[in-house]
């Protein structure tokens, strides 16, 4: 089975924790951001609390270095669908026909990438949740014409690295698993906004029904507001739907820089 090296584009949020994912069950990871400052940031995030990972991570300099010789290059940029276009580009050029490209988008489909490579039948959607060296979820979807034998290797190889694959039948924007929380969390942003209640106790309320914790509020400020609003925007522009359109409460807190847990307050207030 397939092994590594494998690479990691963007070290934000999400990149560095599928970096960390790969590297503790044992696959080399080059692991490149177009800010040294990220990537230096992540290698500490790694260190502190998985040390034992952060042998097998390797900061690469350049994209260049970072794919060399690598089966498997993950994209885990911020979801800004241009930025995403002109990497792909750049990815696709230096692949050739070597290496399986994937998105970690949690919002475009890989179909609106495939211009931008070369070789789009080895271009799939590969979906992570945060922390997926606990939840171990990731959702794989081809760009339509993804070759069908890449998406069967890609999902064996997640699978030898103790992760589940959940093959997303076709095409479909938010894969499986976000097209119901978005529902969830475009009710709740409403019911807030409308007055019906706060977010304290929309949560509250939710852990005592669902027995489940955290509730969509605190859940959303673990995500990163921003990347929530990016998110509902990119619903909103592809059903055209002015009620798809994100509530004004959403976009006061991100233009306010209250983006959830990485800034220390979003819906609630952060601590260190």
């Amino acid at each position: 089975m397939e092994r590594g090296p494998i690479a990691v584009t963007g070290a934000g949020t999400l990149g560095w924790q599928i970096a960390r994912t790969f590297a503790g069950r044992g696959v080399t990871v080059r692991l490149y951001d177009a800010s040294p400052e990220a990537v230096e940031r992540a290698m500490a995030r790694v260190r502190d609390e998985a040390p034992e990972a952060v042998e097998r991570i390797v900061a690469a300099g350049s994209l260049a270095a970072a794919v060399a010789g690598v089966w498997l290059a993950i994209e885990a940029i911020p979801e800004q669908l241009e930025a995403k276009r002109a990497l792909f580009e750049e990815l696709s050029a230096l692949a050739g026909s070597e290496f399986v490209l994937a998105t970690n988008s949690s919002s475009f489909r890989s179909r609106l990438l495939a211009e931008a490579t070369r070789h789009p039948e080895r271009l799939l959607n590969t979906h992570f949740y945060n922390e997926p060296w606990r939840r171990g979820a990731v959702e794989l979807m081809t760009c339509g014409v993804t070759d069908p034998a890449v998406l069967d290797r890609v999902a064996a190889f997640m699978t030898s690295c103790g992760l589940t694959p959940f093959v997303v039948q076709g095409e479909s924007t938010g894969f499986i698993f976000n097209r119901i929380w978005r529902a969830i969390k475009r009710e709740s942003l409403r019911v807030v906004a409308a007055g019906h209640a706060t977010p304290e106790e929309v949560d509250r309320l939710w852990c005592l029904v669902m027995e489940s914790a955290p509730g969509p509020f605190a859940r959303m400020d673990r995500v990163g507001l921003d990347v929530v609003l990016d998110i509902e925007r990119r619903y909103a522009a592809e059903s055209g739907d002015p009620n798809d359109e994100p509530p004004a409460l959403l976009i006061d807190l991100v233009e306010r820089g209250m983006l959830g847990v990485k800034t220390g307050r979003g819906f609630y207030e952060y601590e260190g």
